[in-house]
């Protein structure tokens, strides 16, 4: 549970939504037992009905990136001098914010989440090379925004294909 609480949080954004986005995830998951197939781990299974719940929350608020807008953070926080590791990771977060949805999303679930490209690919319903590719674009991204590219992330993903911004 630790994990899809993790996943909720970095799909709903405040500590609420993610709380009522893993409660609906379990909900779910429990009424859709017997119907699980072990052809997929069961943290995999509960991330994807994870997922596509988010989804049928998100298409009910009209927009996933009406959705997303609305979560912004409004104000940088205030960082003292012995803070500066807790700095980095606010402005990483901040970074994958800046992503396109679809890139975030894989790379929070391999990179943060710990899943396998194959585990990744089937929650996502896409190819593994597909989230592979993702996978490479937000990391390049986000490495070029932290090397002193400050509208790097911006530039890409207005450049970014369709696909990826949905």
């Amino acid at each position: 549970m630790p994990d899809l609480r993790a996943y909720a949080r970095f799909l709903a954004r405040d500590r609420a939504s993610a709380d009522d986005l893993v409660q609906d995830t379990l909900v779910r998951a429990l009424g859709a037992l017997d119907r699980y197939q072990p052809t997929h781990t069961l943290r995999a299974w509960a991330f994807t009905i994870q997922r596509n719940v988010f989804f049928e929350q998100t298409r009910r608020r009209r927009t996933e990136r009406r959705v997303l807008a609305e979560a912004a953070p409004d104000s940088e926080p205030m960082v003292g001098p012995h803070q500066e590791g807790e700095a980095h990771i606010a402005d990483l977060q901040r970074l994958l914010w800046t992503l396109p949805p679809l890139l975030r999303e894989a790379l929070v679930l391999v990179g943060a989440q710990g899943l396998n490209y194959e585990e990744a690919a089937a929650i996502c319903a896409v190819p593994v090379g597909t989230v592979k590719a993702r996978v490479s674009r937000a990391r390049t991204r986000i490495a070029r925004a932290m090397d002193g590219a400050p509208d790097a992330v911006a530039e890409t993903a207005a450049r970014a294909k369709p696909d990826e911004a949905a």
